[in-house]
């Protein structure tokens, strides 16, 4: 049976509980719930990208890639993305930043996607991803 292994980048602080920023088993990878903190400072909390959608998507798509990287996979990898986003109004512009991103991933064929609308939130983050990925 393969073992099941969790990854943590030097990107990322510990998680605040008992879960893992990505897990990875035999071929399969699933990152957990990103935000748009950014890279980890030893003796700083955890610091928002910025207040703006656009600053904290980028910030959590690449959050999402390092953890991707730490298990030796990349974008082509992923089979499914999935947003939460805290406010409706936001859809058509993380779409356009979404859009924008992965045309410059030069993908060979886009992941599966799927947005909602999420209010759990803590204050000031507008979005969260994670991502499932398959190697080789």
């Amino acid at each position: 049976m393969t073992e099941k292994t969790a990854l943590t980048p030097k990107t990322h602080t510990a998680p605040p509980a008992a879960f893992s920023h990505g897990v990875k088993k035999g071929n399969i990878l699933q990152v957990a719930g990103q935000v748009g903190f950014l890279p980890a400072e030893e003796g700083r909390p955890p610091t928002l990208a910025g207040p703006t959608l656009r600053e904290q998507t980028l910030q959590t798509l690449a959050n999402v890639e390092a953890i991707l990287k730490e298990g030796g996979a990349s974008w082509d990898d992923v089979m499914m993305i999935r947003v939460c986003l805290t406010d409706v109004d936001h859809f058509a512009e993380m779409n356009a930043i979404y859009d924008a991103y992965f045309e410059e991933q030069a993908l060979t064929a886009p992941p599966a996607a799927r947005t909602t609308v999420y209010v759990g939130l803590p204050a000031g983050l507008l979005i969260e991803i994670d991502a499932l990925a398959v190697l080789g």
